[in-house]
């Protein structure tokens, strides 16, 4: 497994460069893109490859089980496509505060990986991963009361943020191993974190409640229509 000691770390590595030959290192695959075909169906695997110069590129990504990590201790301003994201506030269902930071295990579906790129780009960590990952946590949070999340509830979100996520990211292609929680902290207040759409002089203005009436009602279409389907 991949280790988070370093948090460079991303799905994408780099674009390979040099002559004919291409060497794909352990842990890794690449992707073809043509500059007459586009992004081509087939995935280079740990080897030697032959491309033809200028007219293919090739593009090196993460094919090991990669730690996606939640922490005071990650700055989204110096990489917007480090695998991991800021302390992500959540509202509990007794509207109090809380903070998270917890560790997602996440690994691509090499076999989609021209999909992948196809459809999202490079980018997908701060397409794909990271708006998924908060929705999905703030979304399991609003069920639980600050005192059995703090308690009794911990591993049962652990299990409903692992299902929330397998559900959301698996269309991706992007496979989720496991989900656990390193800390759940109360907080006074919520706290404007990178590309919030609420404005950072409102939110202490702002309810729990208003907080989470809102992102109730700004949930996708898919979402909502799935809640009421449980609900009857």
């Amino acid at each position: 497994m991949a280790s988070i000691d370093n948090l460079l770390v991303s799905l994408l590595v780099d674009e390979v460069v040099g002559g004919f030959i291409v060497t794909i290192p352990p842990g890794h695959v690449g992707c073809i893109y043509s500059v007459f075909r586009g992004v081509l169906k087939n995935v280079w695997y740990p080897g030697m490859h032959f491309k033809v110069p200028i007219i293919h590129r090739v593009k090196l990504f993460n094919a090991q089980l990669i730690e996606y990590t939640i922490s005071k201790d990650i700055f989204l301003k110096e990489n917007k496509e480090i695998m991991g994201d800021e302390v992500i506030n959540a509202v509990t269902s007794d509207n109090k505060f809380v903070a998270v930071e917890a560790t997602a295990l996440i690994k691509l579906d090499t076999e989609r990986l021209p999909e992948i790129w196809q459809n999202i780009g490079e980018n997908f960590v701060s397409k794909v991963v990271r708006p998924v990952t908060r929705s999905r946590i703030r979304k399991v949070i609003t069920n639980h009361t600050l005192a059995n999340a703090l308690s009794t509830n911990r591993s049962l979100i652990e299990e409903e943020v692992t299902e929330e996520l397998r559900e959301s990211l698996t269309p991706h292609g992007l496979n989720v191993e496991n989900f656990y929680l390193s800390s759940l902290t109360p907080i006074e207040s919520w706290q404007a974190m990178d590309n919030e759409t609420l404005p950072s002089e409102s939110i202490n203005l702002k309810t729990a409640e208003q907080i989470k009436s809102e992102r109730l009602f700004s949930q996708p279409m898919s979402d909502t229509n799935s809640d009421l389907g449980r609900r009857a």
